[in-house]
C-alpha cells in the first residue's frame, strides 16, 4: 500500500530530449501530483516554467532545484500557501528549449519582383536556411504554445518562412545592390534581413540568430543576357580573338589534304577575320550604304565648237529643245572616236521620243 501511495507523487521532474525538433515539451504529470521537496532537474539550453491552472508561474533556469515554497513564490501564492506548504500539490511543468535550431529551410514559392538598377523590373527567386531560439519563455508559451504538451518546430516553421519571403522583398529592394554583385551581398543581406524578422518576432518570445542566402537567381532571359555578357568580357580583345580564330581556321584546313579545304578554310578566316576586324572599328552592326553611281560626262560638237561637259539630264534637255539632233557628235571619256548622238547606245533613248527632222 505503502508503494502505490509513493506512486502518486512525483520526486523527481526532468527531460531527457532524444529529439532535434521539440521546442516545448510537458512533462506528463497525468493525474498525479508533485512531492513537494522533490528534484527538478534542467539541463543545459532548457527553461522549467510552471504553470497553474492557465497562469504562468515560477521559472527555473539549468540545474537542479529542490522544489519547497521558498522557490515558488508566484505558485506559492497562487496556491495561498502562506505559512509554508509541504504537502504534495498538481501544476504544469513545462520544459522550453533554448538551443539554436538550425538548417530550418525557407524559399520563395513565387518570384519576387525588385527594381535592378542595371536590368530594371526583375523576378528573383531565392532559397537558403535560418535559425530559431526561443529568448522568452514565458511569452512563447503565452503566444504560440498554450497547451500544447509537445511543440515541435514544424509547427511554426511555414509561418516564418512566409515571414522571411515577405521580408526579402523589401531587403532586396532597400539594398540597391546590382544583380551582378547580389553573390557578393548575401551575407550582409542575410543579416539584415535576420535583425528586421528578429525585431518583428520579440513579442512572441522567438529570435532569429542567423538567416542564410544560399543562393539567388534570376529568370532564364536574363540569365542569358548575364551569359552573352560574360562572352563578351572573355573574348576582350576582339583583334587578337580575330588572329586567334583565322588561325584556329587555317590550322583545320591543313589538316584536309584537298586544295578546296585549304582554299575554303582561308576563305573563312579571312572572312570571320573581316567581320570582327569591322566590330573593333565600330563598323559592325551598322548598314553601309553602296558607293554613290558615277555619271559620265558628254561633250557636244554645236556650231563647229565642243561644249561640255553635260551630264545626262542636261542632254535630255537640250535633245527636247531641239538644240542637239540625231546628227550632234558626242563624246565621253572612253570613246575612241566622235560619234552621231543616236548611234551611241546610251543616248539613243533620248530621242525615242522626239521626231525627225521635216522632209525639205
Amino acid at each position: 500500500m505503502s508503494d502505490k501511495i509513493r506512486g502518486e507523487f512525483i520526486d523527481i521532474v526532468e527531460w531527457l530530449d532524444d529529439s532535434r525538433d521539440t521546442v516545448v515539451w510537458r512533462f506528463p504529470r497525468y493525474h498525479n501530483e508533485i512531492k513537494m521537496n522533490a528534484r527538478l532537474v534542467v539541463r543545459e539550453s532548457q527553461v522549467a516554467v510552471f504553470v497553474n491552472e492557465g497562469t504562468i508561474a515560477d521559472a527555473f533556469g539549468p540545474g537542479t532545484h529542490t522544489l519547497h515554497t521558498r522557490n515558488l513564490p508566484v505558485l506559492s501564492t497562487l496556491k495561498g500557501w502562506k505559512y509554508g506548504f509541504e504537502s504534495p500539490f498538481k501544476a504544469e511543468v513545462y520544459f522550453v528549449n533554448t538551443r539554436q535550431f538550425t538548417d530550418l529551410k525557407w524559399g520563395t514559392q513565387n518570384p519576387v519582383i525588385v527594381r535592378d538598377p542595371e536590368f530594371g523590373m526583375v523576378r528573383l527567386r531565392a532559397h537558403g536556411a535560418y535559425a530559431l531560439r526561443v529568448i522568452d519563455p514565458r511569452r512563447f508559451l503565452t503566444e504560440l504554445v498554450g497547451t500544447d504538451p509537445e511543440f515541435r518546430t514544424e509547427e511554426v516553421s511555414d509561418y516564418l518562412q512566409q515571414l522571411i519571403v515577405s521580408r526579402l522583398t523589401t531587403a532586396l529592394a532597400t539594398a540597391n545592390v546590382s544583380l551582378l554583385d547580389m553573390a557578393a551581398q548575401q551575407e550582409a543581406i542575410g543579416t539584415r534581413l535576420a535583425g528586421d524578422l528578429a525585431e518583428q518576432l520579440a513579442p512572441m518570445g522567438l529570435g532569429i540568430p542567423a538567416v542564410i542566402i544560399r543562393n539567388i537567381s534570376a529568370p532564364p532571359e536574363v540569365e542569358q543576357a548575364l551569359d552573352r555578357r560574360t562572352q563578351m568580357g572573355i573574348i576582350g580583345d576582339l583583334q587578337r580573338y580575330t588572329t586567334f580564330q583565322t588561325a584556329n581556321a587555317i590550322e583545320d584546313a591543313a589538316r584536309n589534304p584537298g586544295a578546296a579545304g585549304l582554299g575554303t578554310g582561308l576563305g573563312v578566316g579571312m572572312l570571320f577575320g573581316q567581320r570582327l576586324g569591322g566590330a573593333v572599328d565600330g563598323s559592325a552592326g551598322q548598314v553601309q550604304p553602296p558607293p554613290l553611281p558615277v555619271t559620265p560626262q558628254w561633250y557636244v560638237g554645236l556650231d563647229g565648237s565642243r561644249r561640255g561637259p553635260f551630264d545626262l539630264g542636261t542632254l535630255g534637255v537640250q535633245v527636247g529643245s531641239g538644240a542637239i539632233t540625231r546628227e550632234s557628235l558626242v563624246w565621253r571619256a572612253g570613246m575612241g572616236q566622235w560619234a552621231r548622238a543616236a548611234d551611241t547606245p546610251e543616248l539613243a533613248p533620248l530621242f525615242a521620243d522626239t521626231p525627225p527632222p521635216l522632209p525639205r
